[in-house]
Formats: C-alpha cells, sequence, structure tokens
C-alpha cells in the first residue's frame, strides 16, 4: 500500500485527525511480531498527510476498520486523555460460533505475557442467527451468530478473548478460536481469515463539545464470508447511510433477559 492507496480507504481528515478503514493483514505500526513485514499502515498514512502521524489507538493485524491517527503531539495528547477516560464509544461486528444470548456483558481480566493482570470489560448484542447444512464437530449442522461487540477497556485482543471465555469464539480466529471448526470452515467452506470488524466509532468531547462519530464501511472479504454462513445482504443493512452519525443503541446495563454479567 502507498499514499495514493490511502484515499481509497479515508474516512475523514482535518488539521489534527485522520481516521481510515484498516484494511485486513496489516499491522498499524512496526511490530514484534513480525519485524520483517512491510504491511505497516501508519507509513503510507504518513506519505499521504506529508507530515508525521501518531496512532491513538490499536487494531489487531486480522482486525478491519475505524483507525485513527493524530496529525500532532498535542491532538494525541487531546485523544489518548478521552480514551483514557472512556469517552469513546466502539462498536465491532463479528461472526461466533454456537447461537449467543440475545446481550450480555463479558467482566473478566485478561493476563498480559509479562504475567500482569488487566480488567477488561465487553458488552454484545445478538443481531442475527444461523443454522447452515455443513457438519460440525459432533452435528450435523453448524450454528453462528452475527453480533456487535462493545469493548468498555482496550486490551489486546479483548473481544477475541471474551467471545472464547464465553465458548463462543469468533469464526477462524486462531489462535482464540476452535481448531476444529477452522479446520471445517477451510476445508469444507474455504474460509481462512477472521472477521472482525471495527465498524464504529464515537468520541464524546470534553467540555461539552458535542461528539464526532465515524463509521467504517464492512470489507467485500466479511460480506462474502457471512453469506457463506447464512447471513445475506449485510452490505445494505451496514450501508453507510444508516449510520450517518446516528450510532446503534447497545444493550443497556439493565436491559434483561440474557444479559447477565459473565465472569
Amino acid at each position: 500500500m502507498n499514499a495514493e492507496d490511502i484515499s481509497r480507504i479515508l474516512l475523514f481528515e482535518d488539521d489534527d485527525l485522520i481516521v481510515v478503514n484498516k484494511p485486513y493483514g496489516y499491522f498499524v505500526h512496526k511490530s514484534s511480531l513480525d519485524a520483517t513485514s512491510d504491511q505497516i499502515l501508519m507509513y503510507p498514512v504518513r506519505d499521504y498527510t506529508g507530515c508525521h502521524v501518531y496512532p491513538i489507538h490499536r487494531l489487531d493485524r486480522k482486525t478491519t476498520g475505524i483507525l485513527l491517527f493524530a496529525k500532532n503531539k498535542s491532538a494525541l495528547a487531546h485523544y489518548n486523555k478521552l480514551f483514557e477516560d472512556r469517552k469513546v464509544d466502539k462498536t465491532y461486528l463479528t461472526i461466533c460460533r454456537g447461537f449467543l444470548p440475545d446481550s450480555g456483558t463479558i467482566d473478566y481480566a485478561l493476563k498480559l505475557e509479562s504475567g500482569k493482570v488487566q480488567d477488561a470489560i465487553t458488552s454484545f448484542k445478538l443481531i442475527e442467527k444461523s443454522e447452515i447444512p455443513v457438519e460440525g464437530q459432533k452435528f450435523p449442522t453448524s450454528r453462528f451468530s452475527l453480533a456487535e461487540f462493545y469493548p468498555e477497556t482496550g486490551r489486546m485482543h479483548q473481544i477475541r478473548k471474551h467471545a472464547a471465555h464465553i465458548f463462543h469464539p469468533i469464526v477462524a480466529d486462531r489462535p482464540h478460536g476452535c481448531n476444529k471448526l477452522n479446520k471445517v470452515l477451510i476445508e469444507q467452506m474455504d474460509i481462512h481469515r477472521m472477521v472482525l470488524h471495527a465498524l464504529s466509532l464515537e468520541i464524546h468531547q470534553s467540555n461539552g463539545a458535542g461528539s464526532q462519530y465515524f463509521f467504517a464501511p464492512l470489507p467485500i472479504e466479511f460480506i462474502l464470508t457471512a453469506q457463506k454462513l447464512g447471513f445475506n445482504d449485510l452490505n445494505n443493512k451496514y450501508s453507510a447511510s444508516l449510520f450517518s452519525g446516528q450510532p446503534k443503541s447497545k444493550p443497556a446495563a439493565d436491559q434483561s433477559p440474557g444479559n447477565d454479567s459473565i465472569q
């Protein structure tokens, strides 16, 4: 990817901020996870803007969707503070194994490689269920859930780990997913890519200055995978016109049934 390609994934730009729709397979910045990779998004974004850029947050290499870069250190400090103060509402769309409850909250701490334990909270809402005639591990059919996830904290692989913790791993996720299911998906359905997309992000500015809302259209690979798993017409259901500054409501903390906190 080069600077010219950034215009095709550009979602927003002003003097302080540039927002892009991150493609699959790209690191946000240079990473020890693959020191030789040339798929680093920060560099073409820098070349496109003509100035140094600073990642405000991170997305996993296999995750697509909304990604913010600051164009100066003052903007970086401003947006970092809003993220730290949890003034940012994030919505992710994904497909999980099995039938999820209608909604819920996962309150389950996650451990870093260093051994440090961090609190981690994720809410979710079931959007649609699917059952297809593909033989799974024990049954003649396979069940899946299209769901929105709303992370309240921002830990590494948080949604992926939390989905696995409640026994509804994200399809084609490695290493947090189900290896047996992933094998079936590859061999019978030619599904190789994990589908986790940062769909929308709303930033509540301090001092009553309003909010900024961003929406990232689904990549074609997500839509095609969803079709194979029985979820159709996602391109229309999640079109930009339906999300023009109007965030979809996430489950309220006291919503029932099915919103029990999972630990």
